[in-house]
């Protein structure tokens, strides 16, 4: 496996010679997850997965990015630490621009937390326009493909801390959940023909959407094996990918 942590230099450069140039960049969050998780689920799953995708495909791992965009679940529940949106997208083209400073063309960001999703577009489409020859992919750990997406809102349309989340952490991170917690971490949806996009303070009472009480370790460790399965062979289509047409960014017709 290649993980650029535990690499020098020169076996980052004979890497990306040899043909390995397509990067995982896990982006996660820190925040509350309801009364029977612990604050850094959202990270540990895009570390994990990316981990274990890693080991099965011939890619570089960066380093988790740990802090996301999470300032819709306010302040109401100590433990989360949230980046504005304006300094996630910032700190991912930063990364980006690195990235494409070593050589690698394929950057895919793949990200844990729902809402770093518009902050990690904005930095795709800033990044993509500063360098021609760098192709950046976005996928989302609970959208790899539709099976996991269904699985995701099973008990929830508008998911936290749920089933499914509770489920990943029992099979892969035990040590994050408090099972003596979970018969009475339940709480609805409450979004249900909302037209305006409430804060988690004003739509739970626990900081939990879902019913994290149904979730057992054979259903986050089946789940788990789809997202690995899934993630991989999108990953070994982008390393084969190539654009659709060889035209130049900024070279004008004029």
């Amino acid at each position: 496996m290649y993980e650029l942590a535990q690499m020098t230099w020169e076996e980052v450069a004979e890497a990306v010679k040899s043909g390995v140039d397509t990067a995982l960049l896990p982006v996660g969050a820190t925040e509350q997850h309801g009364p029977h998780m612990g604050c850094g689920m959202d990270s540990a799953i895009a570390d994990t997965l990316c981990k274990e995708v890693a080991k099965q495909t011939p890619v570089i791992l960066l380093p988790t990015q740990p802090y996301g965009c999470s300032i819709g679940h306010s302040k109401r529940w100590p433990g989360t630490m949230a980046l504005n949106p304006k300094t996630l997208i910032d700190v991912i083209s930063d990364i980006g621009d690195w990235v494409a400073s070593s050589g690698i063309k394929r950057l895919l960001l793949i990200n844990g937390h729902v809402t770093n999703a518009a902050p990690l577009r904005c930095a795709l489409e800033m990044l993509r326009a500063r360098h021609d020859d760098l192709m950046i992919g976005l996928v989302h750990t609970a959208q790899i493909s539709e099976r996991v997406r269904q699985a995701h809102h099973d008990d929830a349309e508008d998911w936290h801390a749920n089933q499914a989340e509770t489920a990943l952490m029992m099979a892969l991170h035990p040590e994050l959940v408090r099972e003596d917690k979970l018969l009475d971490a339940d709480d609805p949806d409450r979004t249900d023909g909302c037209v305006f996009s409430h804060p988690v303070n004003r739509t739970s009472l626990n900081g939990v959407t879902g019913k994290p009480s149904t979730a057992t370790k054979a259903d986050g460790e089946a789940l788990f094996s789809w997202m690995c399965e899934d993630l991989s062979q999108l990953v070994m289509r982008a390393i084969k990918e190539q654009p659709p047409l060889d035209q130049s960014y900024h070279q004008s017709l004029l």
